[in-house]
C-alpha cells in the first residue's frame, strides 16, 4: 500500500504520528498546507513531504509516487475530479459529522441547531461534497452542557480513534462500504452561519431553539450569536451547566 497523506491540524498530526510509528513503509507522500510541525516531522523521518501549491503540482506528485490511496485528514480544500480519481483506489476523507447529517461546513454548529445525530465519519471522496460511500463512522453523544467548541474537540479525538481502528482493515482491502442516504441528512455552506446566528429581538422563539442556537455558536476566540439595536451590534455566548441545587420537592413536616 502506497499512501499519500494530505494532513492538517491536530488530527493530521496525530494520524501522521500513527503512520510513522506503525506503518512507515506505507507512507510514500505527505502534503501539508505550510511548513508546520507535520512537515518537519515527516521530513525528519526521510519521507517525501511537500506543501500544497496547486492541484496540478499534487497530481504530478501522485503520478511520480505511483500512489495507491489518497487520504484527506482534516484537509480544508475541495479537489477537482481529475485529482481525486488519480490514485488507484481514489481518496478517502475524514469528516467530523455523522454522515449524511451536516455535510459541508460548520458541522458542530449545525448538529446542535438541528439537534441532529453527531459523530465522525470516514468516506470515499467523489464529485459531491462529503457524499461518498461510508467506510466507517462513530456516533458521539452530546447534551445540554455541550456547545460548538466542545463538539469540535470531541470530534478531533474520536476521528483519530476511528481512523486507527479502521486502517489495518483498510490497507488489506477488507472494508465494507455503504452508500449514504443523502435525503435523510443535511448540507450547509460556509456563508449560512452568519444569518443563522442572528437573533431577532422582536421575534418569537422556543426557549429550546434559542438556547441551542446560542450554545452552538459558543466557541472560544470566535464570534457568537448576534443582534442589533440602534445601529449597535452585540454578541451573545452562553454557558450551560448542570445545577448543584437539589430540585427534588421536599415534603413539609
Amino acid at each position: 500500500m502506497k499512501v499519500a497523506l494530505m494532513a492538517e491540524g491536530v488530527v493530521g498530526l496525530a494520524i501522521t504520528q500513527y503512520y510513522l510509528q506503525q506503518y512507515p513503509d506505507d507512507l510514500s507522500l505527505v502534503v501539508t498546507i505550510e511548513h508546520n510541525e507535520i512537515f518537519e516531522l515527516v521530513k525528519k523521518n526521510g519521507i517525501r513531504v511537500v506543501t500544497y501549491e496547486s492541484e496540478e503540482a499534487i497530481l504530478e506528485e501522485l503520478k511520480f509516487q505511483n500512489i495507491d490511496l489518497g487520504i484527506l485528514v482534516w484537509w480544508p480544500n475541495i479537489f477537482k475530479t481529475k485529482l481525486i480519481n488519480y490514485p488507484k483506489q481514489g481518496f478517502i476523507n475524514t469528516h467530523p459529522s455523522f454522515l449524511p447529517y451536516n455535510r459541508g461546513k460548520h458541522f458542530s454548529f449545525w448538529a446542535i441547531v438541528e439537534q441532529a445525530p453527531f459523530g465522525v465519519s470516514i468516506h470515499n471522496v467523489n464529485h459531491k461534497i462529503d457524499a461518498g460511500e461510508i467506510l466507517s463512522q462513530k456516533q458521539i453523544n452530546y447534551d445540554w452542557c455541550d456547545n460548538g467548541e466542545t463538539l469540535y474537540f470531541k470530534a478531533q479525538e474520536e476521528m483519530v480513534n476511528l481512523f486507527i481502528d479502521l486502517y489495518p482493515s483498510l490497507r488489506i482491502g477488507k472494508v465494507n462500504r455503504r452508500s449514504q442516504e443523502l435525503k435523510k441528512g443535511s448540507f450547509h455552506l460556509s456563508n449560512e452561519i452568519e444569518e443563522a446566528s442572528k437573533i431577532k429581538l422582536d421575534a418569537m422563539y422556543k426557549g429550546r431553539d434559542l438556547l441551542n442556537r446560542m450554545r452552538a455558536r459558543t466557541f472560544s476566540g470566535y464570534p457568537g450569536c448576534w443582534f442589533e439595536e440602534d445601529g449597535v451590534r452585540y454578541e451573545v455566548t452562553v454557558e450551560i451547566k448542570k445545577s448543584n441545587v437539589d430540585s427534588t420537592p421536599k415534603c413539609n413536616k
